[in-house]
């Protein structure tokens, strides 16, 4: 066994080129902007998924992007929260929400999946809904055409403007849940908007 991390830090999306710019991929896309802010680096690893282990506002962290694709993301999440033995209390998803407007934030603790498969998949394999969630708003479609398709669209000129005026937001949020705890984080993003 490893000895214990504080934090499990998962971005949420779909593996592999055609996906990377998509909605549903605003998780993998964060985690990537992580990686550039803080030269960090991505390696695959022993469970299916894209891992980072390092130092983020005095917290151990493990920055992970499940490589299962979205439906089985909790199949690499609950294998490495076992390992590292995170406790769901210790574990953020960022992940797309079509309920929010495009770029806007939302801190959640111990909800359902809402109709997010990726959540239903990691709430399944941890056995446990009780971990923090930064839904980021990729808005809904305007023209009828299927959820499920619309989020594997990409953003317009003007909304990948403000996605990624949204990165820095994402990561202060992040910071405030790591640094201040959920309740704390909820408080001031909730609030914003």
């Amino acid at each position: 066994m490893a000895e214990m991390s504080s934090f499990l830090i998962v971005g949420l999306g779909n593996p592999g080129a055609k996906y990377a710019h998509t909605r549903h991929n605003i998780g993998f896309q964060f985690l990537d902007y992580l990686e550039q802010q803080y030269s960090l680096r991505f390696s695959s690893s022993k469970w299916q998924a894209d891992v980072i282990r390092t130092e983020l506002w005095q917290k151990q962290v493990v920055l992970v992007k499940p490589e299962t694709y979205m439906n089985k993301s909790g199949i690499a999440v609950g294998a490495i929260a076992r390992y590292y033995r995170i406790q769901p209390a210790n574990m953020i998803v960022i992940h797309d929400d079509i309920d929010l407007d495009v770029g806007r934030l939302k801190i959640v603790v111990g909800r359902g999946a809402g109709g997010h498969n990726g959540i239903r998949s990691i709430i399944e394999h941890m056995g446990d809904k009780n971990f923090s969630r930064i839904r980021v708003g990729v808005g809904r479609p305007e023209l009828p055409i299927p959820v499920d398709r619309y989020v594997l669209s990409s953003f317009s000129k003007d909304e990948q403007v403000v996605m990624d005026e949204a990165m820095g937001d994402i990561a202060q949020g992040l910071e405030l849940i790591v640094t201040e705890g959920a309740n704390a984080a909820m408080n001031k993003v909730n609030a914003g908007g």
